[in-house]
């Protein structure tokens, strides 16, 4: 059945209304990563060296357990839509009180969640520190991680304690509380930045270490200030104090983990192929690999609102399912494909038409320019099939699909992606573009692969609805 651009209209805007603040969030983020490399890169080179060489160590391990917690937004979404529908049909109290009370149990198993997240990637991270100068860095380099390296490590702790409850209050339908406690704490960490990198305010410079340092305070910040968020507005106040030890069960931790692992594994094999892309396209030359930089930049500012257009997919997808209305679900997230594809268009188009312009933003290396404007070519071909694949995997969290998505993206990024990548870069001699060629196809796959079993769930969930 064909639907109207007036038909689509309402679900955009509710689908908006929830994803500009995840996108102003993302920007954010993505901004204050950028503002940390131009002050310490300011500082010194050797400091500069230091920090990327750390995060490449720590972002591996992030962006797993980021993933992870990502499983109780469609949980809570999936109670919260159920508890509107029953207060809409005047249910009885007892009613609305069991709902409540289980999104305090996953509010209270969420945080036990979260907290075997903290130690599991304490023992993934803490080790490396000793281990650093097994890198192949040079010795100081590493002298000048291990400090900051140590810094961001403690920090994992109070960023997936804030990650968890800007995931649970998406969860409650609320995503501007997220986007002004980012902003805000980023804004104090380039503050502090500025105080403790280049030593103001009769501060000793710091260098890397003082980036480190400013990371770790906006970080302990941030869940303070959802706590507090919390406590002042009354529908969630009651969750915190609800909270009772009894509300632990193991079983709703294995359901926690069991829907957060896959996610998170796939957050982590997208991740580990785009940092192996820096090391393979390394191996041509520096040019090659600071086109290539050029290229991922631009790729990761559109893939933030593809980001933002997800999770409110994730969100309205729950909300709606947990209202029994099937046919909404699919209103929504095809809604969320109209924007994303309008929004990545305008992106490609960025992309290609400026292809001659936009690596004088970053370098005037003459080497550097031809290679990086070929590789935007290809990069805003990428964003169909990246925007694409990143609805379509926030459509199946959104009814808690998640392991074939898993194995689709495992498949995808890393058992066709890199050896293909490998194959077009060196053997077939096509170079960097060879690897961008090889994303292009490997994110396809899981592009088309998701929707297709999107749709095929959601039709077994209407069947299922008839028969009952």
């Amino acid at each position: 059945m064909a639907y109207s651009f007036r038909t689509y209209l309402p679900y955009y805007k509710r689908n908006l209304k929830v994803a500009l603040p995840v996108m102003l969030t993302q920007l954010g983020a993505a901004m204050v990563g950028l503002a940390d490399s131009i002050m310490v890169g300011h500082y010194g080179t050797t400091d500069l060296a230091a920090v990327s060489f750390s995060n490449a160590i720590f972002f591996t391990v992030m962006v797993f357990a980021m993933g992870a917690v990502m499983g109780i937004t469609p949980l809570v979404g999936h109670v919260h839509g159920r508890l509107e529908k029953l207060q809409q049909l005047n249910a009885p109290e007892e009613e609305l009180a069991h709902k409540h009370e289980q999104i305090t149990s996953y509010l209270v198993n969420g945080l036990v969640y979260t907290g075997l997240m903290c130690i599991f990637s304490l023992l993934l991270l803490v080790p490396c520190i000793a281990f650093l100068d097994r890198f192949g860095q040079e010795p100081e380099v590493v002298a000048c991680a291990r400090p900051y390296y140590t810094l961001i490590v403690l920090s994992i702790i109070p960023f997936l304690l804030f990650c968890f409850s800007k995931q649970f209050l998406e969860g409650l339908d609320n995503t501007w509380v997220a986007m002004l406690i980012t902003l805000g704490c980023n804004l104090l960490n380039i503050a502090l930045n500025w105080v403790f990198i280049y030593g103001h305010c009769g501060l000793e410079p710091m260098g890397a270490e003082g980036a480190g340092w400013a990371s770790l305070i906006a970080r302990c910040l941030m869940p303070v200030c959802f706590l507090v968020a919390m406590l002042l507005k009354d529908e969630w106040r009651r969750y915190i104090q609800a909270i009772r030890l009894c509300f632990i069960t193991r079983r709703e931790v294995e359901h926690l983990i069991h829907i957060g692992t896959p996610i998170g594994l796939q957050s982590f094999a997208e991740a580990f192929l785009f940092t192996a892309s820096f090391i393979i396209i390394g191996w041509i030359n520096k040019e090659a690999l600071a086109a290539h930089h050029i290229a991922n930049q631009m790729a990761d500012l559109t893939f933030m609102l593809a980001l933002g257009i997800g999770s409110a997919t994730t969100i309205r997808v729950s909300h709606q399912l947990g209202k029994g209305d099937l046919h909404a679900v699919k209103m929504a997230s095809r809604a969320s494909v109209h924007l994303c594809l309008t929004m990545n268009t305008i992106g490609a188009a960025i992309m290609i038409f400026g292809r001659h312009y936009i690596p004088y933003i970053f370098t005037e290396d003459p080497q550097v320019i031809p290679i990086a404007s070929s590789l935007l070519i290809i990069a805003g071909t990428l964003q169909y099939a990246d925007g694409l694949q990143c609805i379509g995997a926030a459509m199946l969290r959104g009814i808690q699909d998640v392991r074939v998505p898993m194995r689709i993206a495992l498949f995808a990024y890393i058992g066709v992606a890199l050896p293909l990548g490998l194959a077009l870069t060196f053997p077939v001699g096509w170079g960097a573009q060879g690897m961008w060629i090889a994303f292009v196809i490997a994110l396809a796959i899981p592009a088309v692969l998701f929707h297709v079993r999107f749709h095929k769930q959601l039709k077994r969930l209407a069947d299922q609805k008839a028969y009952e």
